[in-house]
């Protein structure tokens, strides 16, 4: 029996960094009063917290750099983990520009790479100031990406590299990613894998979910944000159990 539901946010339970819907809202507080909820972000906890509103749920942010647990007295979360590692840039910022130099991407728009504070990294194709039209129409189908992703990966053996946004990669240190956090929650409150079910759609090669698809976690792929609710309907009546 299914004792933990969990969840990657953007383009699962709604769009890229927006609000989820009421609908949504509503069918999570019913399924907190029969399940444990966990949401499992690539971004860090304030900003999940800020889109998934009042929902009585844990939250895992920057891959399991962070982690906030639900307090239901005070309705609000407390930071249990904040992990800050050090970045070393100029060595970082030598391998963007030989990876760079390698593939053709010459012209960028302000910074090379974006470092934050955290110690997780994105590498911008287009540059941390390109135009949204033209992040949006760079890569629509990650198939650029993908064909330079294994060189990029071989690139940062240091991080988790995941094929991010529209036109960039995101980095995590190792060893965080999302399984790495999930079997660390699972551990800390006495769940086992087949006690729970994750609901994702970033699950293809290089995407920030994949490595949840391929453990004992039973996994919901999910095509489009606005198909998930038939999944928390089927929840919450018992019957995917």
């Amino acid at each position: 029996m299914i004792k933990l539901l969990a969840f990657d946010l953007d383009g699962t339970l709604t769009q890229h960094k927006t609000p989820i819907s009421e609908d949504y809202r509503k069918l999570l507080n019913s399924l907190s009063k029969k399940y444990k909820l966990l949401i499992v972000g690539a971004g860090r906890c304030k900003r999940i917290r800020n889109q998934i509103g009042d929902v009585p749920i844990d939250i895992i942010g920057n891959y399991g750099m962070e982690y906030c647990k639900y307090d239901s007295e005070s309705g609000r979360d407390v930071m249990i983990r904040s992990v800050i590692l050090p970045t070393e840039k100029e060595e970082l910022l030598i391998r963007a520009q030989r990876l760079r130099e390698r593939f053709g991407f010459f012209e960028y728009y302000g910074e090379p790479l974006e470092f934050h504070s955290s110690g997780c990294v994105t590498l911008p194709l287009l540059g941390t100031a390109a135009m949204l039209e033209d992040k949006l129409r760079f890569d629509p189908t990650r198939e650029k990406r993908r064909k330079i992703y294994k060189d990029v990966v071989d690139a940062f053996p240091e991080y988790n590299v995941f094929i991010g946004g529209s036109s960039s990669f995101d980095m995590a240190p190792k060893p965080f990613d999302k399984l790495y956090a999930l079997e660390d929650y699972l551990s800390e409150h006495g769940i086992s894998e087949s006690e729970c079910a994750y609901c994702g759609d970033d699950y293809g090669v290089g995407g920030n979910d994949e490595s949840v698809l391929h453990s004992d976690v039973k996994f919901i792929k999910v095509d489009s944000y606005l198909s998930t609710g038939k999944f928390l309907e089927d929840y919450l009546s018992n019957e995917a159990n």
